[in-house]
């Protein structure tokens, strides 16, 4: 579903962007405030150990499960290169306990993974515009809510990111915007109080598209 919605917006961009005139699009330049209202996809890469407390294997791992959310991104460009955005927007996930006949939901999370990043646009005053970025993010766990029987507890922390992404300007000051972000972040999770521990590498992949404004 995920890729569908992708692909269907990155189609409808390089059309409405062939249909356009040369002339009839904002460039990036700076001063520039930019908003993109983005559907969004955050992958979490779990799989780690799930052991006890004196560090003996249980066989099971922790599983994070994806999910799709609105996010926003607004970018101020300090020269016509270079921008800061800053990226956020809320996502729930299920966390499973999964190993050899196991698989059984423990914990479901809100996660407010706040990020912001410079940026270098490559081709500020081009119609496609292809960009680059690095930054900061930290991981908010929020209205957690344990599932069958288990009590979890997730540590809130920093990480960081890194970034690509693409503006298909289309007509006047609207764009079409394509955004993919892989942030690096440990967690560690406290199950029944410590009776199990994991330290889990979410590191997820951010993937979004949606359209962007220039104010």
């Amino acid at each position: 579903m995920k890729t569908t919605k992708i692909a269907l917006l990155t189609a409808a961009a390089v059309a409405l962007a062939g249909a356009a005139h040369a002339d009839d699009f904002q460039p990036k330049h700076q001063g520039l405030i930019m908003l993109n209202v983005r559907v969004t996809d955050v992958a979490p890469d779990a799989g780690d150990a799930i052991n006890t407390a004196a560090g003996a294997a249980t066989g099971l791992h922790a599983d994070v499960k994806y999910d799709v959310m609105p996010t926003i991104g607004l970018s101020y460009f300090l020269t016509d290169h270079v921008a800061i955005e800053a990226i956020a927007g809320a996502t729930r996930h299920t966390v499973k306990a999964v190993g050899p006949g196991v698989d059984v939901k423990v914990h479901e999370t809100w996660v407010l993974p706040p990020v912001v990043a410079i940026q270098y646009h490559f081709a500020p005053t081009a119609r496609i515009s292809p960009y680059v970025g690095a930054g900061l993010n930290y991981m908010l766990f929020f209205d957690g809510k344990d599932a069958n029987g288990f009590k979890v507890k997730l540590r809130d922390g920093a990480g960081y990111a890194l970034q690509a992404g693409v503006d298909i300007a289309t007509k006047d000051r609207w764009s079409v915007n394509i955004d993919a972000k892989k942030v690096f972040f440990d967690t560690r999770a406290n199950i029944n109080n410590g009776t199990l521990t994991s330290k889990v590498g979410l590191d997820p992949w951010v993937v979004s598209a949606g359209l962007g404004y220039k104010f």
